[in-house]
């Protein structure tokens, strides 16, 4: 048994000081930015915005919209090519969107199927692969990795999660990948903290795992625990290259399944949903799966969302969010928020301070 007893943070724990800048308007500053990669040949450039691989959010409908923006969508993994083809993937940019897959013989196949489909049917190549399991310390998820490095030499890999250090040179130093995904238990919908006891604060986490990962000529991701768009900043400064998320891209028109109508009790009131759910969670496993096998048990779950039209305002806000913070700390171009940020640790207790009721 062992202890590590140093102070592990999370966003909410951790404020950026403003510091004295030149810029006074956020159109000065630069989201976009140009990526090389240690293993694939490709370069990429764009805003480094990720939204999650998960159903109610990675779907062709949201990369249609988010392309406009330069942002990548991870689609989902269970898209076959027939799927992806009806929904119009041939019509996507490759630059802003990534084909995930497990580790199972029918998930490779599967990856083998649609690259082949995609490059017959459009001459365009997938740039993204997405190698996508709950707990990326698995010996067989690494040999994975380093099987489809073998294949897709070129290719730009992702592959997680983890949320540590280990982890981190595991993936880049012998699974060859390129971007490492950075969060266990983070997720809004993952319970995986609850239900195993596993994880560390995200903030701590992307510290961590981005500074061995720059020292490898690797990148991570921030994946989970945003839960207001000012974390986006957080995870940037703490080091990250991408920040991905599930929940801030759930329940809009283009996320995943069906707008749910509901009548208040005196029937006067019309509310609108969408159901946002963990990709490990019972609804998850009970679609893809038949149910929670006997051997496990559900480490999500599933949450009601008011319908929030349109992503496109909401990827307005995000951005427009993160270029106030770089007007904040002096950051020109988004590469530099790590060097411009300062952070404080947040006393909780000094800092609910009763502002009124939000209208």
């Amino acid at each position: 048994m062992k202890i590590l007893d140093d102070i592990k943070l999370d966003f909410t724990d951790v404020l950026m000081l403003p510091k004295p800048t030149q810029y006074s308007s956020r159109s000065q500053v630069v989201l976009e930015r140009t990526f090389k990669f240690k293993y694939s040949t490709l370069t990429w450039t764009g805003v480094p915005i990720m939204v999650s691989n998960m159903d109610t959010t990675g779907t062709v409908e949201m990369a249609m919209e988010l392309q406009k923006f330069k942002v990548i969508t991870c689609l989902h993994k269970h898209y076959s090519f027939e799927d992806l083809e009806k929904n119009g993937i041939l019509n996507l940019n490759p630059e802003y969107y990534a084909l995930s897959v497990g580790i199972s013989v029918y998930d490779l196949t599967r990856l083998d199927t649609i690259i082949q489909g995609i490059k017959e049917h459009s001459r365009v190549d997938v740039k993204f692969i997405c190698i996508d399991v709950a707990n990326g310390y698995m010996t067989n998820f690494i040999d994975v990795c380093r099987q489809i490095r073998e294949k897709y030499p070129e290719k730009i890999l992702i592959a997680g999660n983890v949320c540590t250090s280990e982890g981190v040179l595991e993936l880049v130093n012998h699974g060859k990948v390129d971007i490492v995904k950075v969060g266990i238990g983070s997720g809004s919908c993952c319970t995986t903290r609850k239900q195993t006891g596993i994880g560390m604060p995200q903030f701590s986490s992307v510290v961590e795992c981005g500074d061995i990962a720059h020292g490898l000529d690797a990148h991570i991701i921030s994946d989970g625990g945003l839960q207001v768009v000012g974390d986006f900043s957080k995870a940037y400064g703490a080091g990250a290259d991408f920040v991905m998320s599930g929940s801030m891209f759930a329940g809009h028109a283009e996320s995943g399944g069906d707008i749910i109508e509901e009548i208040s009790a005196d029937g006067k009131t019309t509310n609108l949903y969408k159901i946002f759910y963990g990709m490990s969670s019972d609804v998850a496993m009970k679609k893809y799966s038949g149910g929670v096998a006997e051997y496990r048990s559900s480490e999500g779950k599933a949450v009601k969302l008011l319908y929030r039209g349109n992503v496109e305002k909401t990827i307005q806000n995000i951005c427009g969010g993160i270029r106030s913070t770089m007007t904040y700390i002096g950051a020109k171009n988004i590469k530099d928020l790590p060097k411009c940020a300062t952070f404080v640790r947040v006393n909780h207790q000094l800092n609910q301070i009763y502002t009124g009721k939000e209208v």
